[in-house]
This record gives C-alpha cells, sequence and structure tokens, in this order.
C-alpha cells in the first residue's frame, strides 16, 4: 500500500508485489487523527505487507520543508500500525499524474509512486 502524503490530502493506492502492479484508490481528504482513522480502515481491509510513502525533494535532490513532513507521516504509520515502512522519491510523480490526465492526481501519483517501489523490487531480485 502506498500514500502520496500532503497537508490536505493523501493519495493512496494499493498493490501486488508479484505482478508489479498498482491500482489507485480514493484519496484521502482529511488530517489529523480523521486522516489515521481512513488509513486504518484502508489497512483493515487491504491487509498490506508493508506501506510505501513517496517523499519529495527539490529538482536537485536537496530535502525541504515537504521532505520532512512526508518522514514524520512514514513514522507515524510504522508507530501506528507496527508495518514496514518504505520511502521513494517522489520527484516529479504529481507532474506525471497530470500529465496522464488523472482525476484523482494523489491517488495517480501513489500509484506511480507503488508502481516505481515495486520495480525496484523487481530489479533486485533478478
Amino acid at each position: 500500500m502506498a500514500f502520496d502524503y500532503g497537508e490536505k490530502r493523501t493519495g493512496v493506492a494499493v498493490g501486488n508485489r508479484f505482478l508489479g502492479t498498482a491500482t489507485p484508490q480514493a484519496s484521502i481528504h482529511a488530517t489529523g487523527d480523521a486522516r489515521f482513522v481512513q488509513i486504518a480502515k484502508a489497512i483493515q481491509e487491504w491487509q498490506p505487507d508493508a506501506i510505501v510513502i513517496g517523499v519529495p525533494y527539490h529538482p536537485d535532490g536537496a530535502a525541504h520543508e515537504n521532505t520532512t513532513r512526508a518522514q514524520k507521516f512514514g513514522r507515524q504509520l510504522h508507530g501506528r500500525f507496527k508495518l514496514p515502512v518504505f520511502e521513494v522519491d517522489e520527484r516529479y510523480s504529481t507532474t506525471e499524474a497530470l500529465a496522464s490526465g488523472a482525476r484523482d492526481a494523489d491517488a495517480a501519483s501513489a500509484c506511480i509512486i507503488l508502481e516505481q517501489f515495486l520495480r525496484q523490487l523487481l530489479q533486485a531480485h533478478t
């Protein structure tokens, strides 16, 4: 399961590591505890083995304010749900999602993040 963290919206995607595919889910339009209540429902429904989060960086690779926020979100997910959390560099994922005509750019971005992670997993095992 992957999340594209945003202060107001969080994109969600689920995937299959054996097939290397991901499917966007409805984004979460909530903050604070309400966001985690919705995440808990999604985790209960999908029973993921791990969580993947997108972590944004400047084009030159430098961290910025949202980098820190996304990493904190990842630590909160790990602490609350006791699942392994993996970080993926999400530079340009939203741009790619918008360019593809996604109606829910946050969910499509989460899908792109998860597919990138799954490709890395497959490459590591070949």
